[in-house]
């Protein structure tokens, strides 16, 4: 099998020759090409060079391509700061006050230059790879981070408290804003679309507000993927234990999850609602800071804990610091290609 054919595999809950390995790593990959963060997500060429070096480099089995948490806020109109060494990031809100939701229009996020360059660069790496690799297109954030991010995370809580009908216009006006990146990202040819939610979990909101403020919107942006023949995998950070039942009420393919959450219970829900999982081994404590010895006992313990089912993918839990010594990434595929 070839790492398009893996994945293919694991998604339909059929046993592949090998476990697949698809990384969180764009930062990673991008020092390893030699580029600073301000090179790589300024030009589709070579981000998608960076991507095609670390996949070849590893041998993946395919390719995330990510390039921050800012681009859709920065393509709706909230200021955005790009330094040299580090992914873009949101550096003040750009709604004052709730109320001012009410004067929000929608956005044609297709003709802002990130937006496009990210799609280009999607293009370029599945043209390279064709059937050989699994190519993953992630659109950013989801409705509820992107609202956040437009608010201020303190703020948006806060207007969670209040429940104005506001907290509702402004999450309908991310979603609109979601959708739309998918329907672009579609068109690139990519083979699995994704988003992340790094609000939307136990973390940042109370296990009560996630049915109603996040799963519903998550849920929007799945059947959009779908509708247009692509499987979707949902990111949510921190520890979702209290939400998992939860989360897959959105009908996802796939998760990624952060190392926090429990992989017994992980792998115990997914099993039950045949949803494939990516990860979740520590992008930071393991992955960067800790000893191929360390990663080899955390991977190992995850192809253990799934050994009884075949929709998964070896991954870190999240986007893997740029630090992440080599040594440690080849420790990860060398254990799970031999894992029996």
């Amino acid at each position: 099998m070839n790492g398009k054919q893996r994945i293919d595999a694991v998604l339909k809950g059929e046993w592949p020759d090998k476990r697949p390995v698809l990384l969180h790593n764009f930062m990673m990959a991008a020092k390893e090409y030699g580029v600073s963060m301000k090179m790589y997500r300024e030009n589709p060429e070579i981000i998608a060079k960076v991507h095609i070096y670390s996949v070849e480099k590893y041998d993946l089995d395919g390719a995330l391509i990510d390039i921050d948490t800012a681009t859709l806020a920065g393509a709706v109109g909230v200021p955005v700061d790009f330094p040299d060494d580090f992914p873009a990031r949101v550096h003040k809100p750009m709604i004052c006050s709730i109320e001012r939701v009410q004067d929000l229009e929608s956005v044609d996020i297709s003709g802002n230059e990130r937006i496009q360059i990210w799609l280009e660069a999607c293009r370029i790496v599945k043209k390279h790879f064709g059937d050989e690799k699994f190519i993953r297109g992630n659109c950013d954030q989801a409705p509820f981070s992107l609202a956040g991010m437009m608010r201020s995370p303190a703020e948006w809580i806060m207007d969670l408290m209040i429940e104005d009908e506001s907290v509702y216009k402004l999450l309908d006006f991310c979603t609109d804003a979601g959708l739309q990146f998918i329907r672009l990202m579609v068109d690139t040819g990519i083979d699995m679309i994704s988003n992340g939610d790094s609000m939307a979990g136990p973390d940042m909101i109370s296990p009560e507000m996630y049915p109603k403020y996040a799963l519903p919107y998550e849920k929007k942006l799945v059947e959009e993927a779908k509708k247009y023949g692509k499987p979707y995998m949902l990111h949510i950070c921190g520890n979702t234990d209290s939400i998992l039942n939860n989360i897959v009420e959105t009908e996802t393919d796939a998760l990624e999850l952060d190392f926090k959450t429990n992989i017994r219970l992980i792998n115990k829900v997914c099993k039950k609602n045949h949803i494939a999982f990516s990860g979740n081994i520590d992008p930071s404590g393991v992955l960067a800071l800790g000893t191929p010895k360390m990663v080899e006992e955390e991977t190992k313990k995850i192809l253990d804990f799934f050994k009884d089912n075949p929709k998964l993918i070896i991954n870190a839990g999240c986007a893997i610091p740029a630090e992440a010594p080599p040594e440690n990434i080849k420790k990860l595929i060398e254990v799970t290609r031999n894992h029996i």
